[in-house]
C-alpha cells in the first residue's frame, strides 16, 4: 500500500480514532461503534477502508448468535521507528496530505476539549536547524509514538488513564 494510499484512508476523523482504538486491543466493527458512539455499519464502512489500506488486520473471528463477527487490529504504529525509511512526497499527494492534516485538526479539536491536568507538552516550531539535529528530533519523535503505542490499552483498563499525542513533522521547501 503506497503512502497516497494510507493518506487518503486516515483522512477522517473517525478512522483516527478507529487507528487510537484498535492499538490498545482488538475489537469488532459493533464493539468499537460502541466505545466511538457511532453505528455498527458505520464503524464496519471505516473499518473496511482501513483493512483495504493494510493499516487494520483481521486477528480473529467470533461467532455470534448465528453470525461471525471480524476483530480487527491496528499493530503498525507500535513498530520500532526507522528514521531512514525514504517516506517519497508523490504526485497527488500534497492535497491528500491537506485532507489528513484536516481530520487531524479536528481530532485535536475534540480532544483538547476533554483535556486534564497531569504531565503535557506542546511545541509548534517553523526553524532552521543542521540536518543531524533534525534527524535526532525525528528519532525521538517517532521512538516516543512507537512506545505510546506499545503500551496501549484497552479502554478503561484499570491503572490507565486517557492521553493524546498529536505529531507532524517534516521538512519544508526553501524559501
Amino acid at each position: 500500500m503506497s503512502t497516497l494510499d494510507e493518506l487518503r484512508a486516515t483522512a477522517h476523523p473517525i478512522r483516527l480514532r478507529l487507528l487510537s482504538l484498535l492499538t490498545g486491543s482488538a475489537m469488532s466493527a459493533a464493539e468499537a461503534g460502541r466505545e466511538l458512539g457511532c453505528s455498527q455499519a458505520t464503524a464496519s464502512y471505516h473499518l473496511r477502508v482501513l483493512e483495504r489500506a493494510g493499516l487494520v488486520r483481521v486477528v480473529e473471528t467470533v461467532r455470534l448468535r448465528g453470525g461471525e463477527a471480524k476483530r480487527y487490529r491496528h499493530e503498525s504504529s507500535a513498530e520500532h521507528f526507522d528514521v531512514d525509511a525514504v517516506r517519497p512526497v508523490g504526485p497527488g499527494a500534497s492535497e491528500e496530505r491537506i485532507a489528513y492534516v484536516d481530520a487531524l485538526v479536528e481530532e485535536l479539536r475534540r480532544r483538547v476539549r476533554q483535556r486534564t491536568d497531569g504531565p503535557q507538552v506542546s511545541t509548534d516550531a517553523e526553524l532552521w536547524v543542521d540536518p543531524a539535529t533534525w534527524r535526532r528530533v525525528v528519532h525521538h519523535v517517532g521512538e516516543a509514538s512507537a512506545l505510546l503505542h506499545a503500551a496501549a490499552q484497552p479502554p478503561r483498563t484499570p491503572g490507565t488513564r486517557p492521553v493524546s499525542m498529536t505529531a507532524a513533522l517534516f521538512p519544508l521547501k526553501r524559501s
